[in-house]
């Protein structure tokens, strides 16, 4: 039963991290803001993920700095100190997240149910959301504002950045070939796919008339990577890893014509923009946070290495059944990612088009 029949004055969004993850809810909050325009919207959010959500019309960011500790949190409670919200969506499981709710006023807790909820949130909230039948990370965020009463939950997403950043994605893409943006590093290591893999499939899409971007954040594990891609490839790829905003490098991904990445943040980011994404996947199930548009566009070795390390079909384990063979990235050979390029490229690119 919804839990409100006419529009609530104000709820509070409980998301602190990751990227990803952020780049979902911001799909499930877009589809609230829709259905009831006048609710005042707060959201509580990490450092990074509030440079992602800057400009986003009708949300009023509040973030909570992990890095100070106990303070963090006596920092949100006061500048949160006689706010009262209709509701409180706690899209976030973990502990941090929830001790965080200590000092949130609100009628009403939601929270994941018992099937999604992990660290104890059950006992942080006062309204459980029934888990859909869906396996996506997002399907089960977009349960929320289902419970509370919003009849489309349709998810679509509306990001901005500034002229700046639009400049300065385009100083790097060319106007004369398809660019095709590849982020080939996540900071979780084991994520990773093998720099010769990489290699292999820049080098074939160069052959196809591509331009190839590398991207990503300063981590070092991605730099570390990007350069022994450089280092490897016998053409010459523009690296970018490290020298972007996260502003600029949603704006780079938006203009570019697709994206090849692993199981990180600009994957998401990229389905956020409606930029074709190739993702890279063997951790983690894709059906469960592969990027939500694109699920079609994965190349992944998940199936089989989870079959292996349990003897289990996938839909036999747990929703979040995760591979642990640090070495899982390496079952994805290069040609099913160039088969899979191909594929894509036929799909989305049969008449000239181009995102510009």
């Amino acid at each position: 039963m919804a839990l409100f029949s006419s529009p609530p004055k104000s709820i509070c969004i409980l998301r602190l991290s990751a990227i990803g993850d952020v780049c979902n809810t911001i799909a499930a909050v877009q589809s609230i803001q829709r259905y009831w325009p006048t609710t005042k919207i707060t959201w509580i959010t990490g450092k990074l993920e509030a440079q992602l959500l800057e400009g986003l019309p009708g949300v009023d960011v509040i973030i909570f700095d992990k890095k100070t500790g106990f303070k963090g949190y006596t920092t949100l409670w006061r500048e949160l100190k006689g706010q009262s919200f209709d509701a409180l969506l706690h899209m976030q499981y973990a502990l941090r997240s929830s001790i965080a709710t200590l000092g949130i006023k609100a009628k009403y807790k939601l929270g994941f149910d018992s099937t999604r909820s992990q660290d104890f949130q059950t006992l942080f909230t006062n309204i459980k959301v029934p888990s859909p039948k869906e396996t996506h990370v997002l399907d089960g965020l977009l349960a929320f504002g289902s419970c509370l009463g919003v009849k489309d939950m349709t998810p679509r997403w509306q990001l901005n950045y500034s002229e700046f950043d639009a400049s300065w994605a385009n100083t790097n893409l060319s106007t004369t070939k398809k660019n095709l943006v590849i982020v080939p590093g996540a900071s979780k290591g084991y994520k990773n796919w093998t720099a010769e893999g990489y290699v292999k499939v820049i080098e074939y899409a160069e052959q196809q008339g591509w331009n190839i971007i590398l991207a990503g954040s300063p981590a070092n594990v991605e730099v570390t990577l990007a350069q022994s891609i450089e280092q490897k490839a016998n053409i010459y790829t523009l690296n970018l890893v490290g020298k972007s905003s996260l502003k600029q490098m949603l704006a780079l991904l938006d203009k570019a014509d697709l994206v090849i990445a692993p199981d990180t943040g600009p994957t998401h980011m990229a389905n956020a923009m409606n930029t074709p994404v190739i993702g890279l996947y063997a951790h983690h199930n894709p059906e469960r946070t592969g990027p939500y548009l694109y699920r079609s566009y994965v190349v992944s070795a998940y199936k089989e290495a989870i079959m292996e390390e349990t003897g289990k079909d996938p839909n036999l384990l747990s929703w979040r059944a995760r591979v642990k063979d640090k070495n899982a990235m390496q079952r994805i050979t290069a040609e099913d990612v160039i088969n899979m390029f191909d594929h894509v490229v036929k799909n989305e690119f049969n008449s000239i088009s181009n995102k510009g």
